[in-house]
């Protein structure tokens, strides 16, 4: 055990013997050329509205937990390619799809069809938790159009 190196993250575990910790970047090379985001992107990242954390990835779906702060809503947007599903688990959200508003409990869920406009806001006083599951040939970052946005990045 003295001889191991042991690190251990929400998305990764290395377990290696002191002298093959060079390997290290051997390993994230491998998932950079994978296109894996698991090296670039933080376990957590923080937006004005609240946060998203990557749950799991696969070539063709993504799963996100999402949480929102009481009176904050995330970017008016629509994706090219990926549609999504998103599962209320905390709070109460208002979710626009579409020219279409829906107050979601915990327990209800909603579907964003590829290409429709959408946003969703936490119309609650507590922390809004979602869970976002995206399906698509593409889901990079990237992949959003903004269309209004209350903290400035259209």
């Amino acid at each position: 055990v003295q001889d191991l190196v042991i690190v251990d993250t929400p998305s990764a575990l290395l377990v290696a013997h002191k002298g093959s910790s060079q390997k290290v970047k051997q390993a994230v090379d491998i998932l950079k050329a994978r296109g894996s985001d698991t090296v670039t992107t933080p376990d957590t990242v923080h937006r004005p509205w609240g946060t998203y954390a990557s749950l799991k990835e696969e070539a063709d779906y993504k799963v996100k937990r999402i949480t929102v702060k009481p009176g904050h809503s995330l970017s008016l947007q629509y994706h090219h390619h990926r549609a999504e599903h998103w599962v209320v688990v905390q709070g109460t959200a208002k979710i626009q799809v579409g020219e279409k508003e829906f107050d979601t409990q915990a327990g209800q869920y909603r579907y964003i069809p590829l290409k429709e406009k959408h946003r969703l806001t936490n119309i609650g006083k507590d922390t809004l938790i979602l869970i976002e599951v995206q399906c698509g040939n593409y889901l990079g970052e990237d992949d959003i159009v903004r269309l209004a946005d209350t903290y400035g990045r259209t």
